[in-house]
C-alpha cells in the first residue's frame, strides 16, 4: 500500500513540475506591445502571447502587431498612423524600418510616441538592440533638426500617463571654451526641457547650441548632429556625426572632448563618458572613455 501511495505521489509531483515548466514557458512567451492612445498623449501597453519562436519570425509577428488596430478601436497601432511601412531590415542586432514621406507629416508629439512604441516593442527581442527609422531611404531628423539615428528603449521614459507633455525646469553646469580655445569655463544654464528627452542628451544639445554669456565661446562645431546619447552603469555613451571632428575656430580637440565630458559628469548618474563618431571611437582619441578633467578649467576674466 505504501509503495502504491509513494508511486502515485511521485507521478503527481512529476505532473506538478511539468505544469510549472509549462507555466514558465508561457510567461517567457509573453511580450508587451506598445500602442498610441486615441488622444495621442501617451503610449499604452498590452500583453501579447508570441506564437513564433524563431527570431526572424518573431520580428515579423511583432511588426504585424504594430500594424494592426484592435477591433474595438480602443487605441492605435503605431504603424497605422497615416504613413506606409516600405521595408524592414535586420542585421547584427539592428532593425531598420523604412517609411514613406507621409511620416514627416505627423505632429511632433505623435511622432515621438510612434517612435517610442515601435522601439520599446521591438527591443524586447533578444536579437534586437537598436531600432532605426528612415524616410524613403533618408535619415530621420527630429523637430529640433537633430539626427535621430539608432534608438533603444532606454531613450524613452515610461510614458504611461501624460509625461509627453511635461516640462521641467533644470539647472545644469556647462563647460564652454575660453577666448583662446585652450581652456574651459563653466557656466550655469536654467531652462525648461521636455522630460521625454534624457537629461544627458539635453546637456549635449545645449553645448552644441553654444554659450549665451559674453566671454564664453563655442566649444563644439554647431554643425554637429547627435545620433544617440545613453547612459549605462555610470558611463554615458555619446554618439555624434563626423562634424564633431571639425573643430570650432581655434578650439583644440581636447577642449571639445572635455567640454562634453566635464558637463556630463556634473550629472549624478554619470562617472565617465565615451564619445563615438558614427558608432566608432576615432583612432585619434587618446582614450576610449574619459573622466572629468579640471586641469583645463579656468575662470572668466571680469
Amino acid at each position: 500500500m505504501r509503495k502504491t501511495v509513494g508511486f502515485l505521489l511521485a507521478i503527481l509531483f512529476g505532473l506538478m513540475l511539468a505544469a510549472c515548466g509549462e507555466q514558465k514557458d508561457d510567461e517567457e512567451n509573453i511580450l508587451q506591445v506598445y500602442y498610441v492612445s486615441n488622444s495621442e498623449t501617451k503610449v499604452e501597453v498590452h500583453s501579447h502571447a508570441m506564437e513564433c519562436t524563431e527570431p526572424a519570425e518573431q520580428l515579423d509577428e511583432l511588426i504585424q502587431c504594430l500594424s494592426t488596430n484592435p477591433e474595438k478601436l480602443e487605441y492605435k497601432a503605431p504603424l497605422t498612423m497615416g504613413f506606409q511601412l516600405l521595408g524592414v531590415r535586420c542585421e547584427e542586432g539592428k532593425v531598420q524600418l523604412d517609411v514613406d514621406a507621409a511620416y514627416l507629416e505627423l505632429p511632433d508629439i505623435t511622432e515621438i510616441l510612434v517612435r517610442a512604441a515601435i522601439v520599446r516593442t521591438l527591443t524586447q527581442l533578444d536579437n534586437v538592440t537598436y531600432v532605426g527609422i528612415t524616410v524613403e531611404g533618408n535619415q530621420l531628423y527630429d523637430s529640433m533638426g537633430s539626427l535621430v539615428g539608432w534608438m533603444n528603449a532606454e531613450q524613452f521614459i515610461n510614458n504611461d500617463g501624460n509625461e509627453i507633455n511635461t516640462y521641467e525646469q533644470v539647472r545644469v553646469k556647462l563647460y564652454f571654451a575660453s577666448e583662446d580655445g585652450t581652456n574651459l569655463i563653466a557656466a550655469y544654464r536654467e531652462k525648461h526641457y521636455s522630460t521625454n528627452t534624457p537629461l544627458e542628451r539635453f546637456v549635449v544639445e545645449e553645448l552644441i547650441a553654444g554659450p549665451t554669456i559674453e566671454g564664453l565661446y563655442p566649444s563644439i562645431n554647431p554643425a554637429t548632429k547627435i545620433i544617440s546619447v545613453m547612459t549605462k552603469d555610470g558611463i554615458c555613451y555619446v554618439n555624434l556625426d563626423e562634424n564633431f571632428l571639425t573643430v570650432q575656430g581655434n578650439v583644440s580637440t581636447d577642449v571639445s572632448i572635455y567640454s562634453i565630458v566635464n558637463s556630463l559628469v556634473e550629472l549624478s548618474s554619470i562617472n565617465k563618458v565615451q564619445i563615438l563618431i558614427n558608432g566608432e571611437v576615432p583612432s585619434s582619441f587618446t582614450s576610449t572613455t574619459f573622466e572629468r578633467n579640471l586641469d583645463i578649467v579656468t575662470t572668466r576674466d571680469m
